[in-house]
Formats: C-alpha cells, sequence, structure tokens
C-alpha cells in the first residue's frame, strides 16, 4: 500500500495553523527572528517537560524481541542488526537517551536548538551511563555540521515548528545513508482545530508564555463551551496534562500541520519517498469502518495517495502523521511487501509487541479479537475464527507463513489472514530471505 514517489507541486502549506492566508514569502531577517523565538520559547519551556530518571521497565521491554519488530518495520527486506547509527533530530530532553538506552549496540547522536534540552539529556547520559550516546546543540537546518551519515533519522515534532520546514527536510535528507529510513511525525490540521483556535485567540490577545499568562489560560480553558472542538483534546489527550505541554500546544510561535497531500507533497520536495504509516489501520480502506463501507469498493480503486488522504477527511480527528520515508535515490524499493504471487509465503511474520489477543464477550462465530493497543479509533479491531487464530498463535518469529500454513486448507485461510494482520498493524514480516513456498 506504499504510495508512489511523487507529489503535488504547488500545495502550500499555511504557515501558522490550517485557517491562515497565504503569506508573502518571509524574508531571511523574518526567518531569523522565528528561528529566534522558537529556540528562546524551549529554553523557557523543555519539551517534553524533563524526567529525573529514565523509567527502568522501559530497557526491561525494550529486549531483542522489541528491537527486531522496531528493525523489519523500517527494513522488512533486511537482515536484523542492531549496530547501526542514529540520528535524534531535535531530541528534547530525554528521547535521545531512550534511543540509547533501548539500542545498547547503535551509536546514538542527539541534536537540538535548546541548550536546556540538551543539558537535560546530558544528566540522563551520565546517570544511566549511556556510552553510546553522542550529544550536540545544533539545529536540524544544520545536520550537515556533524559530518556524518546516518542509517535510521529520527525526527518527531520538529518540523512543523520550523521557519523554513522543507530547508530542515532537505538537511535530514542529506545526512541519510543512501538505503537509510526516517521516521517522521508532523502535526495533522483536522483533529488540531480546536488548538488552532485557540492558538488565534492567544495571539489577538497578546497571550505570553509567563507561568502567570500560561495559569491564567489554563483557567480560562474551562469556561469553553462543551462543544468547542478543543474540549476533546484537553480530556483526552497527554499534551495537555502539565503547563510546559499546554504552552508548546497552545502558545508555540511556529506551528503549522500537514494533511496527507501536504505531507506527501513536502516529502517529495525534500528529495525523500514516502515508504509506510508507522501505523498504517487508520489509513487504509482495507480496515475498520472502512473496509465495510458502502465506499469501501470506491476507495480502494483509488491511488494509495487518495486513499490515504480521503481517510484522513473520513476520520476527521488525526492530530498527527507518523510515517517512514526514504530516499528518493534508495538502491531498493521504498515498501517491498507485496501480497500478489506466491513469493509472499516466504516471509516471515513478526508479532508487534503492543498487540493483545482478547477472548472474552467476542463477536459471534469470533475465537477471539486482536487489538493494537496503540491504535486510537475503536474500529480497529480484528476478530479471528478459530482456523486464523491457530495460525495467529503459531507465529513464534522464526517460521515463514509457509511453514506456519501446512495444509491446503490453512493455506487458503492464511491468503487472507496474513494480509489482514499486516494492514491491521498486528505483525511485521522478516522479507530478508523469502523464497517461494
Amino acid at each position: 500500500m506504499a504510495a508512489a514517489c511523487t507529489g503535488e507541486n504547488g500545495r502550500m502549506q499555511p504557515p501558522v495553523g490550517p485557517a491562515a492566508g497565504d503569506p508573502a514569502p518571509p524574508t531571511l531577517a523574518a526567518l531569523a527572528k522565528v528561528a529566534g523565538d522558537v529556540s528562546a520559547f524551549y529554553e523557557q519551556h523543555p519539551y517534553p517537560p524533563p524526567v529525573a530518571s529514565l523509567d527502568p521497565r522501559s530497557a526491561g521491554r525494550a529486549g531483542p524481541d522489541r528491537r527486531r519488530t522496531d528493525f523489519h518495520l523500517l527494513w522488512p527486506a533486511r537482515s536484523f542488526r542492531d549496530d547501526f547509527n542514529i540520528l535524534i533530530a531535535g531530541c528534547g530532553t530525554a528521547q535521545a537517551a531512550k534511543y540509547a538506552q533501548r539500542w545498547p549496540r547503535a551509536r546514538v547522536t542527539g541534536i537540538d536548538v535548546s541548550a536546556a534540552s540538551i543539558r537535560h539529556s546530558a544528566v540522563l547520559k551520565r546517570q544511566h551511563r549511556l556510552e553510546n550516546l553522542t550529544l550536540r546543540e545544533l539545529s536540524v537546518e544544520r545536520t550537515i555540521e556533524l559530518g556524518q551519515r546516518f542509517d535510521l533519522i529520527v525526527c518527531t515534532g520538529v518540523l512543523h515548528h520550523l521557519p523554513n520546514p522543507d530547508a530542515g527536510l532537505s538537511a535530514l535528507r542529506e545526512a541519510l545513508e543512501p538505503d537509510g529510513a526516517v521516521h517522521l511525525m508532523v502535526y495533522a490540521p483536522y483533529g488540531r482545530a480546536g488548538v488552532y483556535l485557540v492558538q488565534d485567540y492567544a495571539r489577538r490577545l497578546g497571550i505570553g508564555t509567563s507561568p502567570r499568562e500560561i495559569r491564567d489560560l489554563v483557567e480560562s480553558l474551562f469556561g469553553l463551551p462543551q462543544d468547542h472542538p478543543l474540549v476533546p483534546l484537553l480530556r483526552n489527550a497527554p499534551d495537555f496534562r502539565n503547563d510546559a505541554a499546554l504552552a508548546d500546544a497552545l502558545l508555540h510561535p511556529m506551528d503549522r500541520p500537514y494533511s496527507v497531500p501536504q505531507l506527501l507533497d513536502f516529502l517529495h520536495r525534500g528529495g525523500l519517498c514516502f515508504s509506510r504509516w508507522l501505523r498504517q489501520a487508520a489509513y487504509l480502506p482495507d480496515c475498520g469502518t472502512l473496509a465495510s463501507s458502502p465506499h469501501a469498493a470506491r476507495l480502494k480503486k483509488l491511488p494509495a495517495e487518495e486513499q490515504y488522504a480521503a481517510a484522513e477527511l473520513f476520520r476527521g480527528t488525526m492530530v498527527r502523521h507518523s510515517l517512514v520515508a526514504r530516499r528518493d535515490d534508495a538502491p531498493e524499493e521504498a515498501q517491498p511487501i507485496r501480497f500478489d504471487g506466491d513469493d509472499w509465503f516466504g516471509y516471515v511474520p513478526v508479532r508487534l509487541p503492543n498487540t493483545v489477543s482478547v477472548q472474552q464477550r467476542l463477536p459471534l462465530g469470533a475465537a477471539c479479537v486482536l487489538i493494537n493497543q496503540t491504535h486510537t479509533y475503536t474500529d480497529l479491531i480484528l476478530p479471528l475464527d478459530a482456523a486464523g487464530k491457530d495460525l495467529f498463535d503459531a507465529i513464534d518469529g522464526s517460521r515463514s507463513i509457509g511453514d506456519i500454513a501446512n495444509g491446503s486448507h490453512a493455506r487458503a485461510c492464511a491468503r487472507t489472514l496474513f494480509p489482514k494482520l499486516w494492514f491491521y498493524d498486528q505483525i511485521v514480516f522478516d522479507a530478508s530471505s523469502r523464497r517461494l513456498d
């Protein structure tokens, strides 16, 4: 379900929120001022809020199985390795330290424009003896100054805050190995409509980021009408549970969202090619409510990019897009997972760690229901009948689909089951040694 490496040239992202008009091109002085404002903002409000220590349980959860699933989500067609080079671009107060803890054999570099964030990360580095972690106070746009290339670049929650996101993305592309992968996250416009309403409200009133002004804003939010589009986010989103997070969401000096078409065009301009959504089920017409919709057949006739765009509009509440991308000149195809022919029976399925199998209060005819706990939409559950459950239970991370589905009946069931498991984010595939079974 990968989109082709094309974009919609000419579509512009608004600089602040989805309702802003098309401004005149910013001058260098204006861009420099915004960059300075963003840097000063994070000095005053380091984000995420600093933690005193890394959760020791996280290190235990990030064992070999978790590293393998993370690796094959990024690189399905490669043999597993864990000694590669990782850049966390815009590492905040703890993200680089968490990656260094999770991947002890990898070389992890964290950069951030905020000196305060780097200081907090350095404390975690010393405390947890993360000898594989290097930290630099450096903007994303200046990544090339590191003088090295990376197998994996992680840049989440950063590019949408840059005065010139295209420059930031191009800089990351130049620092990426030819066969490397980029994990990006940017804001989405429709689910954040309430955020942009309150951002505009705060700008009109000249509300700043002093502790008193933030407290006053928090107090005022209790008076929002219950049908205001920000209210569900205030109730459910972790980004609104402390003052620093609230300031980052509502008072940030630079914030631009990307719809799916704008995001794919953004990647194209930056010399990158879309590979997959980190969690893809919500974007696919094969999953959830969309799969049973009267429009399902029409949706599946669309090109993949249009399917994703339609799903975003249908769901209406996506607040962010998380994806994997590659260089547009990568030596291998962006998304090698295919279900045509029989080669895919040589894939080795590996369960994702957030998948649970529920066996109580089941729908009629179901032997279990699979749920990925990272999904936010409740329609993205996958009921399995007894035959499907037997095949799912047989997944051990070492046997291929052909080995698991031994026999004509099991093979027929597998043809339907394993694509669904992949679409619904229940498994990833190790396709590094696929063979025709």
